[in-house]
């Protein structure tokens, strides 16, 4: 009996809106994380990497310990392939352009959002209140028009 009721407020969890947006939010940030992870690979890094000297970021890296066959190494890849322990601080760039990109993407998005809800939730300005002697002179006037 138990069971059933925990199902339902589950159900009902799950259910809401909150989740639903939650779960929207994960797929579509996921594909913006591959989005903004191509804009960098593939635009924004080639050019840094020209003005660098022809430096590729995700090849940059610093050999721990040396593997079956010793160095040097084309690529991190190469000498994962033989064993060789390597610190890619290359990649740990990208990562943090990476990073730096899709928070300041989220910010100017937050922004913008806060902007509009700023718009839509402004409420018409009240009428201003009439003054107490224009109240008054009013009044007066009904009553002498009668």
């Amino acid at each position: 009996m138990g069971g059933y009721f925990m199902w339902k407020e589950f159900k009902a969890f799950a259910i809401k809106g909150n989740m639903i947006d939650l779960a929207v939010a994960v797929i579509i940030g996921a594909a913006f994380g591959a989005i903004v992870k191509s804009l960098v690979d593939d635009i924004i890094m080639p050019p840094i990497g020209v003005l660098l000297g022809n430096v590729d970021f995700g090849s940059l890296f610093v050999v721990l310990k040396e593997g079956t066959v010793a160095g040097p190494y084309p690529s991190p890849a190469e000498a994962a392939k033989v064993g060789a322990v390597v610190l890619r601080y290359g990649q740990f760039i990208n990562t943090i352009i990476n990073f730096i990109i899709i928070a300041f993407s989220i910010f100017i998005v937050v922004k913008q959002l806060a902007r509009l809800q700023k718009k839509e939730e402004a409420p018409a300005p009240a009428p201003a209140a009439t003054p107490e002697d224009i109240v008054l002179l009013r009044e007066i006037r009904d009553l002498l028009k009668k």
